[in-house]
């Protein structure tokens, strides 16, 4: 995809839609950074069934730490691998009371080293809590990038580095949202949707499916 081709197809997508935002509910910065962390291999639709109810009992580290391993787990057990996820919350929890006060740090090397933040999720806090340009790479992302040649690569970083690279500034902020989305209601794995994708006109996709 040329440089005028990805103009074409963002602005595309940003008239659409002006202001994406993720499906996690939320309504604090750790509530997302819990959210996203619990998200790992499962649906957002599920995971904020879940969120729902812990939320209203426990949304600070404190609360979620005072709850222990069973009370998380019984708030949690409907999200795949809620053992594992349950037992990094908590320590992510401890580790923000004890060296970061209690709140959320704003660099990928802190939120990295919090267990069960990988460089995904550091990518969504640090572009949706605060703003930064940042590309959360997951299967949606990966698939929409190499199919329509917008940022080929063979790995999520290296379509990450290339999106980085290749998503003029403009769009830098809100480019995920609308890669994500594509990806998850358009670009389909199986079947991509061709016949109503409103950026077909810049997709390298050769075996485009208009029927």
């Amino acid at each position: 995809m040329k440089p005028a081709a990805i103009h074409a197809f963002f602005t595309t997508l940003r008239d659409a839609n002006p202001q994406p935002q993720t499906e996690l509910e939320y309504t604090s910065v750790f509530e997302l950074l819990a959210a996203v962390l619990l998200s790992a291999q499962a649906t957002d639709v599920g995971v904020n069934k879940a969120t729902r109810r812990l939320f209203v009992v426990a949304n600070t580290p404190q609360k979620i730490l005072a709850l222990g391993l069973d009370g998380l787990e019984s708030y949690i057990k409907t999200i795949g691998l809620f053992r594992s996820k349950a037992r990094h919350l908590l320590e992510t929890c401890r580790i923000l009371v004890e060296l970061h006060g209690g709140e959320v740090p704003r660099t990928r090397e802190a939120l990295e080293a919090l267990p069960g933040v990988g460089r995904k999720t550091a990518n969504v806090v640090l572009n949706v809590a605060f703003g930064q340009p940042t590309m959360a790479v997951d299967t949606h992302i990966f698939r929409v990038s190499n199919r329509t040649g917008l940022a080929p690569g063979k790995t999520t970083l290296a379509v990450e580095q290339q999106l980085m690279k290749r998503v003029p500034p403009e769009f830098a902020v809100d480019s995920h949202h609308w890669l994500i989305l594509h990806g998850r209601y358009v670009c389909l794995a199986r079947k991509p949707q061709c016949h109503r994708c409103a950026v077909s006109a810049w997709c390298d996709f050769k075996p485009k499916t208009l029927a």
